[in-house]
């Protein structure tokens, strides 16, 4: 006997990258799996939420969770490896973005009105980019 959707919404995402899976009112989760297009050597800009924090947890595989200090533009970058089924709020207005294992899936939650608009992304230097394989070849070590 199934549940009605009504009382009980199940989703999932099994393909590689984004994909928002449940939004309800303000709020959206969504599900971010490995690509391509977040191997190290292919993350050419941050992007960050001029308008709201945004939550993700590391469901399985591994994740390498990068930040960006400045205003306008990336002045340093610092990483953060996390950790399976603890919570990383990144605050409203922080330039970040990520790298994961190809069996990497991190569930992610943010307001619905999350939208390219309100979200700029900011272009990485070649020094910046450098900087991000050089932290992820130190994380990945540990």
């Amino acid at each position: 006997m199934s549940i009605s959707e009504k009382l009980l919404e199940v989703r999932d995402h099994g393909a590689e990258g984004y994909k928002p899976v449940i939004d309800y009112d303000t709020w959206r989760v969504a599900i971010l799996n490995y690509s391509d297009s977040l191997r190290p050597e292919n993350i050419t800009s941050m992007q960050r939420h001029n308008e709201t924090d945004e939550v993700f947890v590391l469901l399985r595989g591994r994740c390498i969770l990068f930040l960006g200090q400045g205003d306008e533009t990336v002045t340093q970058v610092s990483a953060e490896n996390m950790k399976p089924m603890k919570v990383y709020n990144v605050k409203k207005g922080a330039w970040h973005t990520h790298t994961l294992s190809s069996d990497g899936m991190v569930l992610i939650v943010e307001n619905r009105n999350t939208t390219y608009g309100n979200s700029p992304f900011c272009s990485l230097t070649e020094w910046q980019q450098e900087a991000i394989m050089k932290l992820t070849r130190e994380l990945r070590r540990t």
